[in-house]
């Protein structure tokens, strides 16, 4: 559960996808017709990671690099930079490379943009994503810069840049989001500018093997129409981990506890893959600690300006730097998306805000937060592993499906207070094999991802 402090202006999306390695229970049959194109869609993903995708826009100082998972790196720096860190006081030079993609023209006038991106920076590295975006009168938004990212934290201090706007868009800690979207105005089209940075004279920079970003236009409401049941049960073996048994660690890094239900999602599901952070990663970890790698995962997906853990981009790109794992923030449109998903054998960590009486079983209400969707219930009810419970036993959660469906689709809720508030619209984190098997990339071209 996510403390309740200022974050963005309408909660947006986050989702992710990608793995290494075929997963079982998988069949032929767990693909849905594909998402829908065109009137009435919502969602628009668009993300590079083939080789011919980072031959494709404008290099400057980068090149595309082939192999089993291709990626952008630098081959010869552009220039040098001066970088003054906001959160340690540190001056730094740095070198640099750039690379701009080709202007990507939504399928859906979008209200809301998330980007993501999976990378590798090795110490004395790390990189910058931004966006720029057109509006319906044909004007462009400043490039936002969406995130300044490294996977270790000893170089730059990993943040996103809040107080960025044009007047008309602003972007809060990882959505950029169109400030009156009952103005009629949109975004039409978008790019990615990609900024990859190393100490002036090494031989060793980052590697983007992954980039772009979902828009989105959901409508507000406070209910979502029913979806009808598959009828077949079908649950994952995802690991389980209680945020709670944290509470208190770390105060660096939030404190553990309710602020901890993203990366203990995200570590559920990266272990599902079959990844695991080095004994060496572990090693600053109290050793009294129990579950170390979920301290090891706060303290790798930590936004120093939010002050938090819940930067829905910076999760995705933490479970990304295990190599056999690809990552996404993304919108999903309905519960069948889910089960689509889960048959496929990807689970999918998704963010929801509710009263306590709103979900049956849970035992608190809040304003924000991570479970780990893993299967359903022959009627169809949601099987999730519940990160907000006393100790890991406890996780494994069933909820009734018309109230999960509801608190995580609406965009629109009342909290305890009476007052009108925000809700996720389907927001989800996908972590899946950068390889798909074909049951697997069936899936997720199904739920509109690839």
């Amino acid at each position: 559960m996510t403390a309740p402090t200022p974050r963005r202006a309408v909660l947006v999306a986050a989702l992710a996808a990608a793995t290494a390695a075929t997963v079982s229970g998988g069949s032929a049959s767990a693909a849905a017709p594909p998402a829908p194109r065109g009137p009435g869609r919502t969602v628009d993903n668009r993300f590079w990671y083939a080789y011919e995708h980072w031959l494709a826009g404008r290099h400057q100082g980068t090149h595309a690099v082939p192999g089993t998972r291709p990626g952008l790196e630098i081959r010869t720096p552009a220039g040098r930079t001066e970088y003054a860190d906001p959160h340690t006081g540190r001056r730094s030079t740095w070198e640099y490379a750039a690379w701009t993609s080709p202007v990507h023209r939504s399928t859906v006038p979008a209200t809301e943009a998330i980007a993501s991106w999976n990378a590798r920076t090795p110490a004395g590295t790390w990189i910058q994503t931004e966006l720029r975006g057109t509006y319906t009168d044909g004007t462009t938004t400043p490039w936002y810069v969406m995130g300044r990212w490294a996977s270790a934290d000893t170089d730059i201090r990993r943040t996103s840049v809040d107080g960025q706007t044009d007047g008309r868009s602003t972007f809060w800690t990882d959505t950029l989001a169109v400030d009156a979207p009952t103005s009629g105005l949109r975004l039409t089209d978008w790019q990615l500018r990609l900024t990859l940075y190393r100490r002036p004279g090494a031989t060793d920079g980052p590697t983007v093997r992954l980039a772009g970003a979902m828009a989105s236009d959901v409508p507000d409401r406070f209910t979502v129409p029913a979806s009808t049941p598959s009828g077949q049960a079908h649950e994952l073996a995802v690991p389980r981990y209680s945020q709670e048994v944290h509470a208190g660690r770390y105060p660096q890094y939030d404190n553990g506890g309710e602020a901890w239900c993203s990366p203990t999602s995200s570590q559920m599901v990266v272990e599902y893959w079959g990844c695991r952070a080095a004994a060496s990663d572990l090693a600053w970890v109290d050793p009294d600690y129990s579950d170390p790698q979920v301290c090891h995962a706060a303290r790798s997906t930590y936004d120093a300006a939010y002050q938090g853990c819940g930067n829905w981009p910076f999760n995705a790109a933490y479970a990304a730097t295990y190599s056999r794992l690809a990552a996404v923030v993304t919108r999903l449109t309905s519960l069948t998306d889910l089960e689509v998903l889960v048959r496929a054998g990807i689970p999918a960590i998704t963010t929801q805000s509710f009263r306590t009486e709103e979900l049956t079983g849970a035992g608190y209400g809040t304003a924000g937060h991570l479970m780990t969707v893993i299967g359903f219930t022959a009627a169809g009810d949601v099987v999730a592993n519940d990160p907000n419970s006393p100790d890991n036993a406890a996780v494994r959660r069933v909820y009734k499906r018309r109230e999960f469906e509801n608190i995580w689709l609406r965009t629109k809720r009342y909290n305890a207070a009476g007052k009108v508030a925000s809700g996720s619209g389907g927001v989800c984190y996908l972590y899946a094999p950068a390889a798909p098997s074909p049951v697997q990339a069936a899936a997720l071209a199904a739920v509109g991802l690839i």
